[in-house]
């Protein structure tokens, strides 16, 4: 099977968490929210959204994204890869080759990563290409849904698991 983690920074949407935390459980993946939230977890468009399936949810909570790090060094005691979702990317979903264990890392819907975030990760920032150039950004859920399905999808067709 393969496990994935889903990192959220300071998501603000809770319907849009809801979404996301119902497609990890669904495909048995980890969902780390990081920082403040724009909702508390007990919110109920929050659980709405994620119907009855919280109790499948592998949910880890982290005061940073440094954190985050840390924690999952210790905890999986293997090197990962982690990839930053970003309009501001050069690199493009389609050109990334994800593993087993791979983090998806997203901003808050409304400004994305501050610039010195950016700056500091900017080796592991990605993008999801879109060909009109008249929309800013996709919704967050969608954002989640597209690059863990593409990822799924490599992993699978690779053949390792």
């Amino acid at each position: 099977m393969v496990k994935l983690k889903i990192v959220l920074i300071n998501p603000l949407i809770p319907q849009n968490t809801g979404n996301i935390a119902r497609l990890c459980a669904a495909n048995d993946f980890d969902l780390h929210l990081i920082g403040k939230l724009g909702f508390s977890l007990e919110d109920k468009q929050l659980k709405r959204a994620g119907l009855d399936y919280w109790e499948y949810v592998k949910l880890f909570r982290h005061d940073s994204f440094e954190d985050f790090l840390n924690n999952e060094n210790e905890y999986v005691n293997l090197p990962f890869n982690f990839f930053v979702f970003t309009k501001k990317a050069n690199k493009d979903l389609f050109e990334i080759r994800f593993k087993d264990g791979d983090a998806l890392v997203f901003g808050p819907e409304d400004n994305g990563f501050s610039s010195d975030f950016l700056q500091k990760y900017n080796i592991h920032t990605v993008k999801i290409p879109m060909q009109a150039a008249n929309v800013r950004s996709l919704n967050l859920s969608s954002a989640v849904a597209i690059s863990s399905y593409e990822a799924l999808r490599q992993i699978k067709n690779s053949g390792i698991i």
